[in-house]
């Protein structure tokens, strides 16, 4: 068959993007398509791949204004010219679900999500930076974008959903049901040791959805050493507010990852995500997670066992289960056993046979 994988943009590292680049390395004989491409801003291991991307990519500064042209992207989406392919899998958690494509397709959508600022806008846009005149605009621009998004889902003949919340956010918000098959980890990347100091961790882009700032706040308060690695548009502000104890590295090189991965006490993970691969790389260590209680964590953490939960999305929730936590001893194996259950080889073969069920010819 004729293949194309479709990514929404190469703008960020991150979960998204490593699924795309699974998704690539899987149909080796597919064209990659997205709105725009960022070299450095690709996965490492398809960052020289030909990428055929819509006029969005000539946009000015969109490295830096790539967030402020959203409502732009469905019309760069509707420019990828796709007819010539039998198979389309697309990878959005945005837009490209809604590329066109030939009447005699099949088109296959792994959605991160749907469109978290247009089904959750009231709570994501809390929490941007916004400024007055364009909040002032929003709400219009929101309600156009969700009825186009809403078009959009009805452009895919099938729906994978990286969890069961995501296929039920899916069902309420596109009427569409979603075949439940979880991303990809590269778990043989991380090895155990034992080894293990005194640091939490958080492994994590800086921005301002994932709640980073619960985690400065607890270790702060609790004294406790924290490892924060990643970069994002909430540094600036988490450092501010950290004590002495609270550590950036920033982005660092994956074997540098792999050795505070490995000789951490615990992962902090106190945002609500709609799947999070970082509590999977961590168990692939043999680490244990403490997390809120809420979204895809639910889904990738048995509690007491490779790690805990908060209830409340608070420093003081996330403090006392800090102190929980160091009541208690947790087995490496057991936790390292688990994360293998995620691993890319257990991707590939859901996701090819869920292909060939749907009728493609690989």
């Amino acid at each position: 068959m004729k293949i194309a994988v479709v990514h929404d943009y190469f703008t960020q590292l991150g979960g998204a993007e490593k699924v795309a680049e699974e998704l690539y390395k899987m149909l080796p004989s597919a064209d990659l398509y997205a709105t725009v491409a960022l070299r450095d801003k690709m996965p490492e291991s398809i960052r020289d791949v030909p990428v055929r991307t819509s006029w969005m990519q000539h946009l000015p500064q969109m490295r830096r204004f790539y967030r402020m042209y959203f409502p732009l992207y469905p019309f760069g989406v509707s420019s990828l010219d796709l007819s010539q392919y039998e198979l389309v899998v697309s990878s959005s958690s945005g837009y490209v679900k809604g590329v066109r494509v030939a009447p005699d397709a099949i088109h296959v959508c792994y959605c991160h999500t749907p469109m978290r600022w247009v089904w959750s806008f009231d709570s994501y846009s809390s929490r941007e930076s916004f400024g007055q005149g364009i909040r002032a605009l929003l709400p219009t621009v929101i309600r156009r974008l969700r009825a186009w998004d809403e078009a959009a889902a009805r452009q895919p003949d099938h729906f994978v959903a990286n969890s069961r919340m995501i296929a039920a956010r899916i069902l309420r918000a596109y009427g569409r049901h979603a075949e439940v098959i979880a991303p990809p980890i590269d778990i043989r990347r991380f090895s155990m040791t034992d080894v293990h100091e005194d640091y939490y961790i958080v492994l994590a882009r800086l921005v301002a959805y994932k709640r980073i700032d619960l985690a400065v706040e607890a270790c702060t308060r609790l004294g406790r050493r924290l490892i924060v690695i990643g970069s994002g548009t909430a540094q600036e502000s988490l450092a501010r507010s950290a004590g002495p104890t609270v550590k950036f590295v920033g982005r660092i090189s994956d074997e540098e990852v792999e050795r505070y991965v490995s000789s951490c006490r615990a992962l902090l993970f106190p945002g609500e995500e709609d799947f999070g691969m970082a509590p999977i790389e961590v168990a692939a260590a043999g680490r244990p997670t403490i997390a809120y209680g809420q979204g895809g964590a639910l889904e990738t953490i048995i509690e007491d066992e490779t790690g805990l939960f908060f209830r409340e999305q608070s420093a003081d929730s996330l403090m006392d289960a800090i102190l929980r936590f160091e009541q208690q001893t947790w087995n490496p194996r057991v936790i390292r056993a688990h994360a293998e259950g995620f691993s890319t080889e257990s991707f590939q073969q859901k996701f090819l046979s869920f292909l060939r069920r749907v009728g493609a010819d690989i």
